[in-house]
């Protein structure tokens, strides 16, 4: 195998207990009119009012656009496009959860290049820089603060859609855990196990031959060498800090190791990508109405189970890296650990065991499987080529909540 490694990262990426402080430096280098993307309830806290107060002490003059909301609608954008055009903005700096820094993305997008989002959906379609942007996360989930895609809700659209482009990488991404002191329980578990996802999708989704073109041909390339370093250190990581941190707030050590495994899972997944997990989940969470989070979290382990006799080797090594004693296993059983455990880390903070637990119902099932297939910047990526046929099988057993008999499934057909 030819030895081949990409990363799409930004330009600056701080980390630590405390750096928001850094912010001002940055900003001050980069602009003078800010436009602050972030929700309601961030702007009324402390913290975020001292960011604020320590841009404008560095010379930068601040708008706040507070009117961030959950999934991303259009009309939030248009609201957040015109609030910057209006202050003449040459800055934009996202802070908040995942909604608010692809908020910030988009919106940094059309006040430098015009026109609306729908020009953008897919791959490669902006054609330049954008506005220089800062991220600053305040939750261990997304990753958006590293990654080249911004997800939004577009009302035409039966499912979220995406813009993906190198182009949408933040100038600079500060990441303080002390921005995630106070998530309270829920966000925590649906936030840390979406980076979990993120981060088994990007170690086992499909390895592409290394072509010279590679990096213009794809936005999220598949696996490599360093993609696959970012995977792992995300994964020991998250695995020993989620549920401490679900249960235990308070636990500083475990909010650093979150946050750094969900910014590490982003580097990952941010260049290699995600796959059927993140496919099946848009039009669940449409359907719905359910967060991201669960949703692919419920998925991941019949992902893996169906995708085993493709990334079998990775699944041992996810295993691994998770802390588990795989000595003296098969490989089959011990990727069959590795999913358990899986399973078990995700049960263990309360993400449900089936899509039916999120609400789905069995006449759903059918228009789940189409719509999942129609996302072919994820279904290209997945290790085993997807059809009709095995997305249904898949979604059947999610639906049913018969991962075993998908796990017996993939045996048989791997022994004949």
């Amino acid at each position: 195998m030819t030895l081949f490694g990409a990363l799409r990262t930004p330009r600056n990426l701080v980390f630590g207990a405390g750096q928001r402080a850094a912010l001002p430096g940055y900003a001050a280098k980069l602009g003078r009119r800010a436009l602050v993307v972030t929700d309601a309830r961030l702007s009324n806290e402390a913290d975020f009012r001292k960011m604020v107060g320590g841009l404008a002490s560095s010379g930068v003059a601040v708008r706040v656009f507070d009117g961030t909301i959950a999934e991303l609608p259009l009309e939030c954008i248009a609201q957040g496009v015109e609030a910057g055009r209006k202050f003449g903005a040459d800055l934009v700096i996202g802070i908040g959860g995942g909604s608010c820094l692809d908020a910030a993305k988009v919106c940094a997008l059309l006040l430098a290049h015009k026109g609306k989002p729908s020009d953008y959906y897919g791959e490669f379609k902006v054609a330049g820089p954008i506005l220089p942007l800062i991220l600053l996360p305040t939750t261990s989930g997304t990753g958006s603060e590293v990654t080249p895609v911004a997800v939004i809700t577009d009302p035409d659209r039966a499912v979220k859609v995406g813009i993906a482009s190198p182009e949408l990488i933040c100038h600079t991404a500060i990441c303080d855990p002390e921005l995630t002191y106070s998530c309270p329980p829920s966000l925590t578990a649906v936030s840390g196990a979406d980076a979990l996802t993120h981060a088994i999708e990007a170690y086992t989704t499909i390895r592409r031959t290394p072509t010279d073109t590679i990096v213009h041909d794809h936005v999220f390339l598949g696996k490599n060498a360093l993609s696959d370093a970012y995977a792992l250190l995300a994964i020991s990581h998250i695995s020993c800090s989620i549920k401490r941190a679900y249960d235990h707030g308070d636990d500083h050590t475990a909010r650093e190791r979150l946050m750094l495994g969900a910014t590490t899972a982003g580097l990952a997944f941010g260049t290699a990508g995600t796959a059927a997990a993140h496919a099946v989940q848009y039009p669940i969470g449409a359907m719905t109405h359910t967060a991201h989070g669960a949703g692919v979290a419920v998925m991941m382990p019949y992902v893996m189970e169906l995708n085993r006799n493709f990334c079998e080797p990775e699944l041992v090594e996810i295993g691994k890296a998770m802390g588990l004693d795989l000595e003296g296993r098969s490989s089959f059983d011990a990727a069959s650990e590795t999913i358990d455990a899986v399973a078990a880390l995700f049960a263990s903070i309360g993400i449900p065991k089936s899509i039916a637990d999120l609400g789905i119902v069995e006449a759903q099932l059918p228009q789940v499987a189409e719509q999942a297939m129609g996302s072919a910047r994820l279904i290209k990526n997945n290790p085993r080529p997807l059809d009709p046929t095995v997305m249904t099988s898949l979604v059947g057993a999610a639906f049913t909540g018969d991962r075993i008999g998908l796990r017996n499934d993939v045996k048989a057909w791997k022994v004949n």
